[in-house]
């Protein structure tokens, strides 16, 4: 029988919270993180979408000048992560041929290859940063995890676009019961508030333009959704065998139960508008993690609040559960953060373990007017969910097809 894997430690830093504590306390509330740029660039690209969903408390506040200068944001922001999930895990004393690094992002170093490309075309080769490369690569993130924490299990990148984070969690799951690691940090981080990738969304009819309220501008579900908030930040969670947490008397957030990765193979942008993809990732993630339909109370899901994007999830939800599914508590907590890209996934697992946990389904916000064809029953304001055992989904889905489930299990 494969070996049970447990949740011992979580980290975060976004933009309604700079660590875990204060994200659940803002995620109960329905706090909006999206605010207007103040950056000159966006005057001087006459950007049309002008706001976005920072980190709420930046990585120089947390790391020393030193670390920052030689880390990309998206570095800077998974080392935030992983050192508060490593912290909150208590764990004293690790065997490190044992402890690996799952680490994800959708985009990896946009901020350190662009200002390169700049520097380079403004004042030549030799004005090029030494370290150019390692901060810009995707696996930057996780290498640096893996240096700060002594993983020598492996370092590996899941990058599957806004499925990355979840798939790291799926990866770390496979290290576990395979044998080849006792304990695996996993997390995804991003840091994509950069002029040319919001340009390029924005290019794409993917982003919301409500720029003169762009707290109310992420409304998944809503009849007037109009796009995804840009949002940038890290998720992370310390992943162990259940034999090696109650070894050293580990407190349990809750059990990684089963997770799944399936591709729709449909189109480099859009979901299959049947579901199909999310359906089959959504009915492996139960079965590898023993459950039926029933024992599924919560969901937080990928909801997006893009037009396209919101109905193939309800779609899948409702072949995958059935009529279950109008049992369900249903969060969007993307409303409070916007999208997190390569780090939405471990964010909203964070948020899924601690719902678990406390019993509690985070709220959804901006959702004034339910589109009629989503007949789901939303979270509006944080509700409680039941005792005894229960199953909590985390859905993620991005471009190229990928979907990316995960079942936890309470404890």
């Amino acid at each position: 029988m494969a070996r049970k894997v447990v949740i011992t430690g979580l980290g975060a830093t976004t933009p309604i919270g700079g660590d875990v504590p204060t994200m659940w306390k803002n995620a109960l509330k329905g706090v909006a993180g999206a605010k207007t740029l103040e950056d000159d660039w966006v005057e001087k690209y006459s950007l049309p979408v002008t706001f976005a969903a920072r980190v709420s408390t930046p990585a120089s506040d947390v790391l020393s000048r030193v670390e920052a200068k030689r880390m990309d944001p998206s570095t800077q922001f998974a080392v935030v992560a992983a050192r508060e999930a490593w912290a909150d895990s208590g764990i004293e004393d690790v065997d490190h041929d044992r402890l690996g690094v799952s680490f994800a992002t959708g985009i990896g170093g946009v901020w350190t290859l662009l200002d390169a490309w700049d520097t380079l075309r403004e004042k030549g080769p030799r004005r090029v940063l030494p370290m150019t490369v390692p901060m810009l690569m995707p696996n930057g993130p996780a290498a640096a995890v893996s240096l700060d924490l002594g993983a020598r299990a492996g370092a590996h990148t899941p990058v599957s676009a806004c499925a990355s984070g979840t798939e790291a969690l799926h990866q770390g799951l496979e290290l576990i019961r395979s044998g080849k690691a006792d304990v695996v940090v996993c997390g995804g981080a991003e840091a994509a508030i950069h002029p040319m990738p919001m340009a390029a969304f924005a290019s794409m009819q993917a982003l919301s333009k409500r720029n003169d309220d762009p707290e109310r501008a992420s409304r998944p579900y809503d009849k007037d959704r109009d796009g995804f908030v840009m949002g940038e930040g890290a998720g992370a969670l310390v992943l162990e065998s259940e034999e090696h947490a109650l070894a050293r008397g580990a407190r349990i957030y809750a059990e990684l139960a089963g997770t799944a990765v399936t591709a729709d193979a449909y189109h480099i942008t859009a979901p299959d508008p049947e579901g199909l993809g999310a359906t089959r990732a959504l009915k492996a993630a139960l079965y590898d993690a023993r459950a039926q339909a029933e024992d599924v109370v919560h969901v937080n899901a990928h909801a997006t609040s893009t037009p396209v994007g919101d109905k193939p999830e309800y779609a899948a939800l409702k072949a995958a559960l059935g009529s279950q599914v109008d049992n369900v508590a249903v969060s969007a907590t993307k409303s409070q953060t916007g999208h997190l890209l390569g780090a939405s996934g471990a964010v909203e697992a964070v948020m899924a373990a601690m719902a678990v946990y406390d019993r509690q389904a985070p709220a959804t916000i901006n959702l004034d007017n339910q589109d009629p064809e989503i007949p789901l029953d939303v979270v509006t304001s944080a509700r409680s969910l039941p005792g005894g055992d229960i199953v909590v989904l985390s859905n993620s889905f991005g471009f190229g097809g990928h979907n990316a489930v995960i079942a936890l299990r309470s404890c």
